[in-house]
């Protein structure tokens, strides 16, 4: 009986796995016929690419390193940050001018100075276990 349950539940996860990746697929096929002159295609592969290496790279790191490899992306979020506020700053205040690169640049700037805070959090105990104790 439990089971069954349990199969049952496992090709529901399994039918709606399914139904995400075809939705992202229709959504990437959409988006390239949009913007059939070439460049969606470009930036997509640079991405995909982008995905594989970081991918590599993060895997193959012992843990003795994550945890400067983790500080090192502060700077590497600073530099997006700087990007996000490139793509937000209007260059006058006017909501009739609201486009989605600058919304997504808002979410980018929250996003990277969260994770800046954080990491810089993290670099501040890492360090402090390198601390002789007084007694």
């Amino acid at each position: 009986m439990v089971l069954e349950s349990t199969l049952a539940q496992e090709e529901g996860v399994i039918e709606t796995l399914k139904n995400g990746a075809q939705q992202g697929a229709n959504l990437i096929e959409t988006t390239a016929i949009v913007h059939s002159d070439g460049t969606f295609i470009s930036m997509f592969t640079i991405f995909i690419l982008a995905i594989f290496v970081g991918y590599y790279v993060i895997w193959n790191v012992t843990p003795a390193l994550h945890s400067p490899l983790m500080s090192v992306t502060n700077a590497i979020s600073s530099v997006i940050i700087v990007g996000a506020l490139i793509a937000a700053g209007p260059k006058e205040i006017d909501v009739a001018d609201l486009n989605p690169a600058k919304i997504f640049g808002f979410i980018a700037v929250v996003l990277a100075s969260i994770n800046i805070f954080g990491g810089f959090m993290v670099t501040q105990r890492m360090l402090q276990m390198y601390k002789k104790k007084v007694r």
